[in-house]
């Protein structure tokens, strides 16, 4: 009896193994397809000319996509410097203010801010910046994507810093440290692992965003440096040129599919890399 009941038990426990490993395949095989897809119409894109060129006119071979890749780094870069102090500031404070209802109030706030469509973002940049300064520009789709950057940099610091043990606070303080000392030198070092991840993954998060971008950096077919001036990126770029009448768009928005999917993914790795290297240990 006993033998027939543990036959039945390994029995189900291969089937429901081959149920979870058949279901995993199932929902990677997406995935695969459009990368096997995209690798295919993009890859004959790939040159030294497509990284260092401008586009070329309609209906001109040849030409690259410098200038995007260029607008794509200015555009993380600055919403980078405007998110991260700010994300981190919160996400301290988050962590370090658990009871107050006030602080209940800015953890709700936070995490509405962090569930608004991007769309909607980029129409309120467009009102608060762009009529503003009377033009689009890199600045305004800094703003932007900083603004879709700071929840998830505030949500991913906090919950970070709250697996610090309170055993490593109380010792700082034992040893006379002040508290802005024990949270600038104690704390935040001791989970700078988890933020630096959210960082990361916050980039990744806004690295393809587009819609909020149609707003506020608008796009360039030509190089520029101004964050005063509206700029290109790869997103932009894939919008207008996957939508033209002209082959020679359509392979260089392939070709910049491409290289922005092999972009975020490098920021996922590395995300990754980094939370399972450097995991806090209790």
């Amino acid at each position: 009896m006993k033998i027939n009941n543990l036959k039945k038990r390994k029995i189900k426990d291969n089937v429901f193994t081959a149920v979870v490993i058949i279901t995993t395949l199932i929902s990677t095989l997406p995935l695969t397809l459009i990368l096997y897809y995209l690798i295919k119409m993009g890859v004959s894109s790939i040159s030294w000319e497509f990284f260092v060129n401008l586009p070329s006119p309609p209906g001109v071979t040849g030409g690259g996509i410098s200038n995007a890749i260029v607008g794509t780094l200015i555009l993380i870069g600055f919403s980078m410097l405007f998110s991260i102090p700010l994300g981190v500031a919160l996400g301290v404070y988050l962590s370090e203010s658990k009871k107050s209802k006030f602080t209940g109030l800015v953890r709700i706030s936070v995490e509405i801010l962090q569930a608004t469509p991007s769309i909607v973002v980029g129409i309120i940049v467009y009102l608060w910046v762009v009529i503003t300064m009377g033009s689009f520009s890199a600045f305004s789709g800094a703003v932007a994507l900083a603004i879709m950057m700071f929840p998830l940099i505030a949500k991913s610091t906090e919950e970070t810093l709250k697996m610090v043990p309170n055993s490593i606070k109380e010792a700082s303080f034992a040893l006379g440290v002040p508290y802005y000392k024990t949270v600038l030198k104690v704390i935040l070092p001791t989970g700078m692992s988890g933020v630096i991840n959210g960082i990361l993954l916050a980039v990744a998060r806004v690295a393809g965003e587009t819609a909020p971008l149609l707003f506020t950096a608008f796009g360039n077919p030509f190089m520029n440096m101004d964050i005063s001036k509206p700029i290109n990126s790869l997103p932009l770029l894939i919008f207008n040129y996957a939508g033209s009448p002209y082959k020679e768009w359509h392979q260089l928005a392939w070709g910049a599919s491409l290289i922005l999917v092999i972009m975020v993914l490098l920021f996922n790795i590395t995300a990754k890399g980094i939370a399972r290297k450097w995991k806090i240990k209790y």
